[in-house]
């Protein structure tokens, strides 16, 4: 066996057949440490608890001005009267009945604004002619505000269900009207190429890609109205009503009952808050082909 001799100054290493120097051991691996986002880090709170902390805190607040005094009975009820009258107004059956007439008006006037922001929305934002035709019409009445039609619709409608249904379905068209088209014309014009170079006639574009596209505006501006809608009927079961919540709300007014109003505010709210979450519900059925942003 020959030995080599390495020149002065050079360093020649040692390394055995097995790549550990000095050592016919196997090589350790290196120790693998798993990345764990920062987020993961924080305390695990449910959703619902945290949704519900803000409303709990501000009750808790709002009793605790009541019980000191700073908010007296003629100026705001405190919650646990709130909460008597609330079950006695149920107990009785006047505020199951003034739910019942309310969501008619809501379901009547949301359903022909509905039909008539939609359809008007589709004859603007399709043809250019139908935008030339309806878009700057709806501009117009879109600024007067429709509160101040009640006076008119009255004159026209009477006193009776019309005048009502008549201003939620105003309030609820130009909302719809204006996602709707902003939906139509905000689909990429890509997409429509693509679509006619696959041979898509104009109906098969329509169905496949435009109304596609305008879905999540149409949601959004579904969502809008429904706000509007409960506006509206407030203003509206104010007016020469017999029924409803907002005649529950003016009879309270007359009697300078502030716990009858503020149960009629929070059945308000709450119905509300319902239909946004049915919406919600809806959007997450038919959009589920929209991957989105959820938070962290």
């Amino acid at each position: 066996m020959s030995i080599s001799h390495a020149p002065p100054g050079s360093y020649e290493p040692d390394i055995s057949p097995m790549g550990e120097k000095g050592s016919s051991a196997p090589a350790a691996s290196p120790d693998l440490v798993p990345l764990v986002p920062a987020s993961s880090h924080r305390t695990r709170v449910p959703r619902w608890l945290r949704r519900t902390t803000g409303p709990l805190l501000l009750l808790a607040l709002w009793q605790l001005l009541s019980a000191s005094g700073v908010l007296t009975a003629d100026v705001l009820a405190s919650p646990g009267r709130i909460a008597q009258v609330g079950s006695d107004l149920i107990a009785d059956g006047s505020l199951p009945s003034a739910m019942g007439t309310s969501l008619q008006r809501v379901a009547f006037g949301l359903l022909l604004g509905t039909v008539v922001g939609t359809g008007l929305a589709l004859v603007s934002g399709l043809f250019r002619i139908g935008e030339d035709v309806v878009d700057a019409p709806v501009q117009m009445l879109r600024t007067v505000p429709f509160v101040g039609l009640i006076p008119l619709f009255i004159i026209w409608f009477g006193i009776g269900e019309a005048p009502k249904v008549a201003i939620i379905t105003l309030g609820v068209t130009f909302p719809l009207y204006l996602n709707v088209y902003a939906g139509i014309r905000g689909v990429d014009a890509q997409l429509i190429e693509a679509g006619e170079s696959l041979g898509l006639s104009r109906w098969g574009l329509v169905r496949h890609v435009v109304l596609p596209g305008a879905l999540p505006g149409a949601m959004t501006g579904l969502r809008y109205s429904l706000g509007i809608a409960w506006l509206a009927l407030v203003f509206a079961e104010q007016v020469n009503a017999d029924s409803g919540i907002g005649f529950l709300m003016v009879q309270a007014r007359d009697f300078l009952r502030t716990d009858v109003i503020v149960v009629c505010l929070v059945v308000y709210a709450f119905l509300g808050l319902l239909a946004d979450f049915v919406v919600r519900s809806l959007e997450r059925l038919l959009l589920q082909w929209r991957p989105t942003f959820t938070g962290r």
